[in-house]
């Protein structure tokens, strides 16, 4: 029995020194590791204290049970990472911190290939923490501002086509780290077909364990496009409101808290985050200043300065009308979305869709505004995904989004175009549902969407005719408004973009050049013969002295004649002269101009 016994105490003292060693060393490890966990810890406890006071005591009990069981998960991958076998990064600290620009030094052999691939530097990208921090560029006094307890959740929608995989995941754990737990039900990424291997069996096995429950993967059968991505996005989201994002974005502090609030007050709002930029090169995230979303008669988006009501305020933190929305990011009531006929599904891969939206709220009731207090950070890529020949996509759109809401001034579309209103070499497919949408919806003209939320645009519905101007004399030449920097008039071989764009007015204006769409931007130039030599020039049309200078007399194959020095505007041959022709004003010798389209003008 002594034996026995002491054979038995040696067997758990080698028990009790082995498992001595084994939490001796799990406690280096850890050691190791102590000072992040700490900042994880102390992040979640002020995440969790800062919203004690504004929450009832069930629901901030789950809170904090939920907010612990993520501070679990995120320290068992560090322990155990598995961000580790895929190449990439969690946790806080490293490359970037803090929206910081980084680089790679001399490790960076394909970097080239990546950029070509992604329009971003993806190699660059594996190297940042998931979980980096960003600048908070709210302005200060978003900082003070307090919020209802009972708001709705969000369903977090990103839509992805053979992006990177560490830029999907940065997206990914971002609105995450910066979302309520309480307030964010569901991240649904929809992947529109991707080619890439590693974003099928890696992307699910992350988040499957990373974010069990909380994302799901919706993967079209065939490449849809953006567009109806996003409706596919919207038919799985479950919350009370959706947010639509691209899926190469970082969330900032307290983004959700005052979209859900605006959209609790209303549902019929459309809001859009400001954003910030990321650089496509080195990750650095950079301050945008607040704007509004607006657009050119191309339909092409742009950021424009805030309506002078908001300035006048000097309220940074006030909402801004928007006309329309650039299309990175906005978030939706999900049954007003639906009652207002979601985005055009007719419309193919993406362009357009954003400008439609904007005037379709408009005009059926509803608003659109961005707010400067929510932020989220994009990448604006160097090459965009799905083919090369987007503009023709943008094109089809910006017609079939003119067909239905756009009315008499519909015909600035295809003047910014430089196409022909009839058979303009388009099918944008059949509108019929839409417009039977804008009846139903009982919606408003475009004549009041102008004057009330867009009174920036330049109106020309003064248009006689518009589009390439050819001469009798010269086959295949175009009148071309030539250098910016010289402005002079030229003959240039006939290829119909909007250098060759000239449009002539009831007034006798024969203006060459992009049509200055807004207030914001420089309008067309006027064709002025100023008297003083053979050279026709390009000048302001406010700025010609003399009215009569720059007005001209113009019949279909007729010619084009100065009312102020009755000279013509012809065509000479010249050795000098680029192509051998040169463009002059001199007496009338009987050439013939033609102008390519003609709008009937609407009546007043």
């Amino acid at each position: 029995m002594a034996v026995a016994r002491k054979i038995k105490t040696l067997l758990t003292v080698n028990i009790l020194v082995f498992v001595g060693i084994i939490l001796f060393s799990v406690y280096c490890r850890i050691q190791d590791r102590s000072e992040e966990l700490i900042q994880i810890g102390r992040f979640s406890d002020q995440r969790l204290r800062a919203r004690n006071g504004k929450v009832s005591n069930l629901v901030d009990r789950q809170s904090i049970l939920q907010r612990l069981e993520r501070l679990e998960d995120v320290v068992y991958n560090q322990l155990n990472g598995l961000a580790k076998p895929m190449g990439l990064v969690e946790g806080p600290g490293g490359l970037g911190q803090g929206g910081a620009a980084a680089t790679l030094g001399g490790d960076s052999r394909d970097a080239e290939g990546k950029y070509e691939e992604y329009g971003y530097n993806a190699q660059l990208s594996d190297r940042i923490s998931l979980d980096r921090s960003i600048p908070d560029y709210r302005p200060k006094k978003c900082r003070q501002l307090t919020y209802p307890e009972d708001l709705p959740q969000i369903s977090v929608v990103f839509i992805f086509v053979n992006e990177a995989l560490s830029v999907i995941l940065r997206s990914v754990h971002s609105v995450v780290n910066h979302t309520p737990a309480h307030l964010l039900k569901e991240i649904i990424l929809v992947d529109d077909n991707s080619d890439s291997v590693e974003l099928k069996f890696n992307l699910d096995q992350y988040v499957n364990k990373r974010y069990p429950g909380l994302v799901k993967i919706v993967r079209n059968s065939k490449r849809e496009g953006l567009i109806r991505a996003r409706i596919h996005g919207w038919n799985a989201a479950t919350a009370p409101v959706v947010g639509f994002f691209d899926a190469h974005v970082e969330f900032n502090t307290g983004w959700a808290e005052p979209i859900l609030t605006r959209m609790k007050e209303d549902h019929t709002r459309i809001i859009l985050p400001a954003i910030d930029n990321i650089k496509y090169n080195t990750f650095e995230v950079q301050q945008y200043a607040n704007a509004a979303h607006g657009y050119n008669w191309g339909l092409w988006c742009m950021y424009i300065i805030p309506p002078q009501e908001w300035l006048d305020k000097g309220d940074e933190t006030a909402p801004i009308r928007t006309p329309a929305m650039i299309g990175c990011s906005f978030v939706v009531d999900r049954e007003y979305f639906g009652d207002i006929g979601l985005l055009d599904p007719g419309m193919e891969v993406y362009g357009g869709e954003n400008i439609e939206l904007g005037m379709r709220v408009w005009q059926c009731g509803g608003s659109m505004e961005v707010l400067p207090c929510a932020r989220v950070a994009h990448i604006e890529r160097t090459k965009k995904p799905y083919n090369n020949d987007i503009d023709y996509y943008a094109k089809r759109n910006a017609l079939r989004a003119a067909e239905v809401w756009m009315d008499e001034y519909k015909s600035h579309v295809y003047m910014a175009w430089n196409i022909p209103m009839n058979n303009p070499g388009v099918d944008f497919g059949d509108v019929s549902e839409r417009l039977a949408l804008r009846k139903r919806l009982q919606c408003r003209s475009f004549r009041w969407y102008l004057e009330h939320v867009y009174p920036e645009m330049r109106i020309y519905n003064n248009t006689i005719t518009y589009g390439e101007v050819r001469n009798s004399k010269a086959s295949g030449y175009c009148l071309d408004q030539g250098s910016e920097d010289d402005d002079k008039a030229i003959l240039y071989p006939c290829h119909g973009m909007s250098s060759q764009l000239a449009r002539y007015s009831t007034e006798g204006l024969l203006q060459l050049g992009p049509l200055g769409s807004t207030t914001f931007l420089p309008d067309t130039k006027c064709l002025i013969d100023d008297g003083r030599g053979r050279t026709p020039s390009l000048k302001k049309c406010e700025a010609v002295s003399r009215i009569s200078q720059r007005l001209w007399d113009f019949t279909q194959n007729g010619p084009i004649i100065s009312r102020d020095t009755g000279r013509c505007l012809e065509v000479e041959m010249s050795k000098d002269a680029n192509f051998g022709l040169r463009l002059v004003v001199q007496r009338c010798s009987g050439q013939k101009w033609m102008i390519r389209n003609w709008i009937k003008h609407p009546r007043h």
